[in-house]
């Protein structure tokens, strides 16, 4: 077995409007949520970046630090695959991997000082709040991309939802949107809603449950109504509450 003379550290830290692991996007791309890669010390310097802007987008290779300490699976059930079915853990981007390694194509949009911290600005991203950063790197284009490449299980975009607001929802969320808090409020709740994050075997059958999803500091309330996602209300997350856990995982699988 090989050992790595190096310990592998995070290089950034990522800042999302993901509080908690139930609505992050299955893939990246899929919803415009905006957010910061912040350089950690000693990588925090200009010159580490230095070029960087001359690229639309990035690879973020990350940790599934929150899926650690619960191990590994040689076989995994994917959504995609309504939960029913087995493959295995390399045929799969599930979280439960023998390093916990992801990665995630995100674009950049421009280099910042944010509270005085060397940052990047990014948008796509799929990530939990606070999901260590081990390495960056650019996308290329033209290795990158294959336009032929077979996608098996995850050939095609999943289907989306339609997403409905109740009146009180909707003068919530104009109120809340004002200022640089929480930007694009408005659209990333439905962007997240309309990838419908229920767990599969919620899918196939009447869903009267009450679900909420954490994004920025506030806690989003929805149900199921007509067969689209039907936004009651939004509240404040209380301070010092964290979002309750979810076992869709950290960051989701194809």
């Amino acid at each position: 077995m090989t050992i790595f003379e190096n310990t592998i550290r995070a290089v950034a830290i990522c800042h999302t409007p993901y509080r908690q692991k139930f609505g992050i996007p299955r893939q990246p791309g899929l919803v415009d949520a905006h957010g910061f890669v912040e350089l950690l010390p000693p990588f925090n310097d200009p010159d580490t970046v230095r070029g960087l802007l001359q690229y639309s987008h990035l690879w973020l290779l990350f940790c599934f630090h929150e899926n650690l300490a619960q191990g590994w699976k040689n076989t995994v059930r994917p959504p995609r695959l309504g939960g029913n079915e087995k493959m295995g853990v390399f045929a799969t981007r599930s979280t439960f991997r023998p390093n916990g390694i992801g990665q995630s194509v995100v674009r950049l949009h421009d280099i910042v000082r944010r509270k005085g911290k060397l940052c990047l600005e990014i948008s796509g991203m799929d990530l939990l709040d606070g999901t260590p950063v081990i390495d960056i790197k650019p996308y290329i284009p033209f290795s990158d991309s294959v336009p032929d490449a077979l996608g098996g299980m995850a050939q095609e975009a999943p289907v989306q939802i339609g997403v409905s607001y109740s009146d009180e929802a909707l003068s919530q969320i104009a109120a809340l949107a004002k200022g640089d808090e929480r930007p694009n409020l408005a659209s990333l709740i439905e962007g997240v809603l309309a990838q419908d994050p229920r767990p599969a075997y919620k899918k196939a059958k009447d869903d009267p449950k009450l679900y909420q999803v954490a994004l920025y500091d506030l806690d989003i309330f929805w149900c199921i109504k007509d067969d689209k996602a039907h936004v009651l209300e939004l509240k404040p997350t209380k301070v010092g509450q964290q979002p309750q856990p979810h076992p869709s995982g950290q960051a989701n699988d194809a």
